[in-house]
């Protein structure tokens, strides 16, 4: 049954949306974005700027999208309010500029605020599909994020259909929303590769003003290359990890692996690959990254249960030209089911997480540069790290040749707590704080993380307050930073 729903330009779809309406678009991370109809919105508020008439909207998503996304709507100065992460370069910028209105949110929390009301009413649900059928099942492409609630909740729903992706990608979603309390029932996952929902999203199809049809590539850019430093922080981890085995802190079949972004998450997962010592293991994340892709074909990673695939060009044609061969191995779900702190807690995940800024205390910055400039937000790692069997948190010790520590007197700002931060790890070393209090994981973090050409200047300064639980010093828990301002190098910083 061929779908009834108009085909329309991008342009068209885009003449639909009024100023000061909310959208919530589909995408966590580039993956599975939409793409051809907000780069559409964000012409059509240049032209409505240019006739000097007001045109911004509502901008919602799973987490950060592409420049075809955020990135156009940013330069298009359309956004009337941005939630919950970004990471777009024209949108960031706007956002420290004080111009975009940009609140930061725990990923688990988003679909279930947009159900409660709790940001307004959503005018339009604008997604990317594979495929959609005339009764309104949604094939999505390459993540789920919050679309099944944009979809279920949004007054219309204009669909992308990206014939880039396969229709064959049937299978590899598992959709599936909790009801609202007093009615909401445990979410029934006690296993990576459970299986809970439906293979796609069902929506009222009277609800789809539109079909945009497009061949778009996902906007997924390569990760910086792994270094020596992020080499050593991940055979750091991997050792850890190992160690914890031997100890029998972790059971020899191990447990389900959460991990962060980046290029410290692709040394640290294939430390982990490679070390004899950590079995084959299971992940149960968020973003699903060519790291861990190779993981599965080397059969080191057994199952991946994730929200998006946010992999490269020829890593994703690899993929969608063996499909068989991932199909029971790969699974994508809606972000409040692979965050939800229930299941974390239930099915004893490891949390491996990158770090801004650390405090010897064990406190984390995740968001904030020098505590004013927000980064991309604080994504998922809150959602993984409260709640998970062991927390980590990964950093290079230094930034900017040597002239930034990571690791700080006080943190400049705080999204994670001493309360759920339990391992810290650079390329020098692992300090462990579980059963310590304040002053031992201040020593173990000045020993075993610090670079040394701030161990000292550390250590000056845990000695100025001998007195409290917690031996800050309010004059100087900012010295750090006020050093950089000053002079561009911490190193010059006197207590």
């Amino acid at each position: 049954m061929k779908p009834s729903f108009p085909n329309l330009t991008s342009e068209e779809a885009a003449a639909l949306v009024n100023h000061d309406e909310n959208i919530g678009f589909s995408g966590f991370t580039p993956a599975g974005a939409a793409k051809v109809i907000p780069t559409a919105i964000a012409q059509r508020a240049i032209a409505e700027h240019e006739a000097g008439r007001d045109f911004k909207v509502g901008v919602i998503t799973g987490a950060s999208t592409g420049p075809s996304l955020d990135g156009a709507l940013a330069k298009a100065d359309a956004i009337k309010f941005r939630t919950p992460y970004q990471s777009d370069k024209d949108l960031r910028a706007s956002i420290n500029a004080g111009k975009t209105h940009f609140f930061d949110m725990h990923l688990s929390l988003l679909p279930q605020y947009v159900r409660y009301g709790f940001l307004g009413e959503l005018d339009w649900a604008i997604v990317e599909a594979a495929d959609v059928s005339a009764d309104g099942k949604i094939l999505l492409t390459t993540s789920v994020g919050a679309a099944p609630t944009f979809l279920s909740q949004a007054k219309k729903i204009l669909i992308e259909v990206n014939s880039r992706h396969p229709k064959q990608l049937l299978g590899f979603h598992d959709i599936y929303e909790p009801a609202s309390p007093p009615h909401r029932r445990p979410i029934p996952i006690c296993a990576a590769d459970d299986r809970i929902g439906t293979q796609r999203v069902w929506v009222d199809p009277k609800k789809i003003v539109g079909v945009v049809h497009s061949n778009r590539n996902d906007e997924v850019k390569d990760f910086s290359p792994v270094t020596d430093v992020t080499t050593r922080i991940g055979l750091n981890v991997a050792e850890f990890l190992a160690g914890e085995i031997r100890n029998g802190h972790i059971p020899k079949g191990f447990l389900p692996i959460q991990s962060g972004v980046g290029n410290v998450a692709n040394a640290v997962l294939g430390a982990m690959g490679d070390h004899p010592e950590i079995p084959r293991f299971q992940m149960y994340s968020e973003v699903i990254q060519d790291s861990v892709i190779d993981l599965v074909k080397q059969d080191r990673c057994s199952f991946v249960s994730g929200v998006s695939l946010t992999v490269t060009d020829p890593v994703l044609q690899g993929i969608y030209d063996n499909l068989d061969a991932f199909r029971g191995r790969l699974l994508l779900r809606p972000q409040e089911i692979a965050n939800n702190p229930e299941i974390v807690r239930r099915i004893g995940i490891i949390s491996i997480n990158t770090a801004l800024e650390a405090d010897i205390f064990g406190n984390i910055n995740s968001t904030h540069v020098l505590g004013q400039k927000m980064m991309n937000g604080i994504g998922g790692s809150g959602d993984f790290t409260r709640n998970a069997y062991i927390s980590i948190f990964t950093c290079p010790s230094t930034a900017k040749d040597g002239k930034i520590s990571a690791i700080v007197p006080m943190c400049s700002h705080m999204d994670h707590s001493e309360h759920s931060v339990q391992v810290l790890v650079t390329e020098h070393g692992v300090a462990d704080f579980r059963g310590k209090d304040p002053r031992e994981r201040a020593e173990l973090v000045i020993n075993n993380c610090v670079d040394p050409s701030y161990r000292d200047l550390l250590r000056q300064y845990f000695k100025l307050t001998e007195n409290g639980h917690t031996p800050q010093s309010f004059r100087s828990a900012f010295a750090f930073h006020e050093a950089f301002l000053e002079s561009g190098d911490m190193r010059n910083t006197k207590f």
